[in-house]
Formats: structure tokens, C-alpha cells, sequence
């Protein structure tokens, strides 16, 4: 993640406006939603964020249907 300050959009995003949008600062990841960028934005320290990338990419976040 480069911590540029520069919101991209989740390259797993829908297109149906079900996006989020994600932000590296010097000590901070923030995610907020795509639709309402000036709403509430979530904040993770660096390491948590990386820690929990990959419990979504080794599918141990998966919600059961």
C-alpha cells in the first residue's frame, strides 16, 4: 500500500456502487465507502491492515451463506 494519501477504489468492487475506497497516510490505512466520501472513514494502523488483507485473500474472513 503506498501511502500517498490518494484514495483508489477496490479492484474488487461490483460497479453497482458497492465500492469502497482505500487511502495509505504516514501511520494510517483508511477505508471509507465510495458512495459517501464524506462520511465516516475506518482506520486501521499499517500492520492490522496487512494482517487483514490476508485473511480475506486466504479466505478465513469468509461469511458462510
Amino acid at each position: 500500500m503506498e501511502r500517498d494519501g490518494v484514495w483508489r477504489t477496490s479492484t474488487r468492487s461490483g460497479g453497482e456502487g458497492d465500492c469502497v475506497e482505500v487511502a495509505g497516510f504516514a501511520e494510517t490505512v483508511g477505508v471509507r465507502d465510495s458512495k459517501d466520501q464524506q462520511g465516516p472513514v475506518l482506520t486501521f494502523s499499517p500492520p492490522a491492515w496487512t494482517d487483514f488483507v490476508a485473511a480475506t485473500r486466504t479466505g478465513r474472513l469468509d461469511i458462510p451463506s
